[in-house]
């Protein structure tokens, strides 16, 4: 499917400031850029750069005194598979790629080890796989109030698991730190997001298991708004720290993010289905 994404950012300061910025979509197997175009006015000097590891796409600038936009429109085709859940199983620690590992310990918000108990003695019992993160989102999404405002740039999972209540970066947090508690690696995802009301940027995350095709990345969205066939990645990390859309080294003024997609108009979103990630 064909999606169409779009972000205008809209920034102010007072003295030449760096900029970093990470809004581009991700480029690999599964996701595929048909065209894209971003823009900075007044036009200033842009450097490139694809992190090898994680294909994250970031542009650095040097605002000079006064204002500045970056627009940025892209057209995305994604062609995951989806398979059972019931299919796709979890990874035990000997067949676990070195290369994941990183994502099974605990980050700044994602304190599994803080978690582990709770997780073990919740979710324990369940069967390993698909199906059980999908239960680690379900109680998230019943357990935990989605509310605008309630959390900041300093709130963990351990302090959503407190608080009940936080935006979608704080749900997948929380499904991330739950995750590693259980010993399944798992990624936070900053993304573009089919159906998501209001448009904004959104942050879901994917946990490594085996499906019938192997092993790979599969996409949980605890908040439930989005559709996940509808995830168009921008940039994927331990937790959040590591895929800000935009990150500045001074004072600045901002505008809210205007941000949208838009989908096949025919096309019907899955409940059921498994996606598949094949950049893994």
């Amino acid at each position: 499917m064909d999606f169409s994404v779009k972000a205008l950012l809209g920034y102010r300061v007072k003295q030449d400031t760096p900029f970093v910025f990470n809004v581009q979509a991700g480029s690999f197997h599964g996701q595929a850029i048909i065209s894209e175009d971003l823009r900075v006015d007044p036009a200033m000097p842009l450097e490139h750069w694809t992190m090898p590891e994680s294909g994250n796409r970031y542009v650095r600038l040097i605002a000079p005194p006064g204002g500045f936009k970056v627009s940025y429109e892209a057209t995305v085709c994604l062609a995951h598979p989806t398979e059972d859940p019931a299919d796709v199983r979890e990874v035990t620690p000997s067949e676990l790629p070195l290369s994941v590992l990183t994502h099974l310990y605990p980050s700044r918000y994602c304190q599994a080890d803080r978690l582990e108990r709770f997780a073990h003695r919740m979710f324990g019992g369940l069967p390993p796989g698909h199906e059980r993160v999908a239960a680690i989102c379900n109680w998230i999404r019943d357990n935990v109030d989605y509310i605008s405002g309630s959390s900041d740039a300093l709130t963990s999972a351990a302090d959503t698991m407190v608080q009940r209540a936080g935006v979608c970066r704080d749900f997948a947090h929380l499904g991330i730190a739950l995750s590693r508690a259980l010993g399944i690696p798992a990624r936070y995802v900053s993304a573009y997001a089919w159906r998501l009301e209001p448009p904004d940027f959104h942050g879901v995350f994917e946990a490594f298991l085996r499906g019938p095709s192997g092993l790979g990345w599969y996409v949980f969205d605890p908040t439930r708004m989005a559709a996940p066939e509808g995830i168009v990645r921008i940039g994927v990390g331990r937790d959040a720290a590591e895929v800000a859309f935009c990150t500045q080294f001074g004072e600045m003024e901002f505008d809210k993010p205007e941000v949208s997609i838009t989908g096949p108009d025919d096309a019907t979103a899955s409940t059921t289905r498994a996606v598949r990630v094949q950049d893994a």
